[in-house]
């Protein structure tokens, strides 16, 4: 009896490597350069050596020679810088619902020590799924307590945190108190009390500011406190500060806070009443990260898209400020980040404003913008190339990318399950 055997298709979970090195000069031709300054190039010419970018140019000006470097055609699609993912728990984070997966939070309300730095994990199943929508640069945040850790910045290709760190120890976060709270949940939300304790909140945040910049003003210390020691960066300059606040009352006296004791570095993030301060965000230079735009307004009067609105108001009043993605499922929904900026475009600013906000702007506001955030020459070549509009879910195809000037391998599970089942069920791709 002939034994017969059906022929299948073997499925194997893929295995990510870091990527290799740049061994030899790279052009990419004729592709839409978005240089993320606001500026395009319909036709350009994008080298990339030692993983660099060499320059950037219009392509019918210039003559290339393929003995010099590998030319790839990139005709008809569009080369973006890679987009900058800002205070986001990617890398400490897998599953929010197994709490052995997360390493973002520790014990305690005031924790400026515990850094993100070692707990980045380069090897996270989501992060394949990020970059596979162009993001490749991280802002990996601690999470909880009033002060809740030190960032870190980490390109997303490595094979430890060591290899990762594009920036290490770049700021101190902390919430701020709320005047307030909200009963009921999200969708059935209830009313608002009133936060009682406020003034003892801030009053306790204000001390350990005054505390922790006394310490850093003597130079030896017959003991070493280590939380005092992770905030001295704030008043040297070396650190940002990040403060989680969201209304006019607490981004005021948090701007206040900063400034009386010195701080040379601030951001807002969250920001929802930014657009309301803009004199004062402008006079003291303080920059906003503001939190997804794709949520609910929060006032029962708002306007109902008065969250797409926030790009434009910061953006007319001339606010270093830049998108993010954080909230629940913040890490694995990261992925989303250039579809928030794609809402913004159609809120009031242009593609061009709405890229910034998510590449050269974030890079600003992190202090990396002088080595990522733009195609120009000297910067690091982390970009990629996309067959569609990068701000657009509908058409959005990243085909390929760099980080360093290596090439990224730009598979995923999920894409593996597509293909998996598209083959069970006979769809044609």
């Amino acid at each position: 009896m002939k034994l017969i055997i059906p022929s299948l298709t073997l499925y194997i979970l893929s295995l990510s490597f870091p990527a290799f090195s740049q061994t030899k000069a790279l052009v990419l031709s004729g592709g839409r350069a978005h240089i993320g300054n606001g500026k395009v190039i319909e036709s350009s010419a994008i080298g990339i050596q030692n993983g660099k970018i060499s320059f950037v140019a219009d392509s019918k000006t210039i003559r290339l020679n393929p003995d010099e470097a590998d030319i790839v055609n990139i005709s008809g699609k569009d080369v973006y810088p890679g987009f900058i993912g800002t205070c986001n728990t990617l890398g400490i984070n897998e599953v929010d619902a197994i709490r052995a997966t997360n390493d973002m939070q520790e014990v305690g309300g005031y924790t400026p020590h515990v850094r993100s730095l070692i707990a980045f994990n380069p090897e996270s199943k989501i992060i394949p799924t990020v970059r596979s929508n162009g993001i490749l640069t991280v802002q990996s945040v601690p999470r909880g307590g009033v002060i809740s850790g030190t960032s870190s910045i980490f390109m997303l290709d490595g094979w430890n945190w060591e290899d990762a760190v594009y920036k290490t120890d770049d700021g101190i976060h902390v919430n701020f108190p709320s005047w307030f709270s909200r009963t009921g949940w999200w969708a059935e939300p209830s009313g608002v009390d009133k936060n009682k304790e406020y003034d003892n909140q801030l009053r306790d945040l204000r001390k350990f500011f005054a505390d922790a910049k006394a310490y850093s003003a003597v130079n030896s210390h017959p003991e070493k406190n280590i939380r005092f020691e992770a905030m001295a960066g704030l008043f040297s300059g070396t650190k940002s500060l990040y403060i989680n606040a969201d209304y006019v009352k607490e981004i005021v006296e948090a701007v206040q806070l900063a400034t009386d004791f010195g701080v040379k570095h601030i951001t807002i993030i969250g920001g929802r009443d930014a657009g309301k301060v803009t004199d004062l965000l402008k006079a003291k230079n303080v920059s906003v990260i503001l939190n997804r735009l794709h949520e609910l307004p929060d006032k029962a009067d708002s306007d109902v898209d008065q969250s797409y609105k926030q790009a434009t108001a910061l953006q007319n009043a001339g606010i270093l400020y830049c998108l993010n993605y954080a909230g629940g499922m913040e890490a694995m929904g990261l992925r989303n980040l250039p579809f928030v900026a794609g809402t913004a475009a159609a809120y009031g600013i242009s593609k061009e404003e709405a890229l910034a906000s998510i590449t050269l702007n974030a890079a600003k506001i992190l202090g990396i913008d002088a080595t990522l955030g733009s195609l120009e020459s000297g910067k690091d070549a982390t970009l990629f190339v996309s067959s569609g509009d990068a701000l657009d879910m509908m058409t959005n195809n990243v085909e390929k990318a760099w980080i360093k000037g290596k090439a990224i391998d730009l598979n995923n599970s999920q894409k593996e399950l597509y293909e998996k089942y598209s083959e069970k069920m006979k769809i044609k791709n």
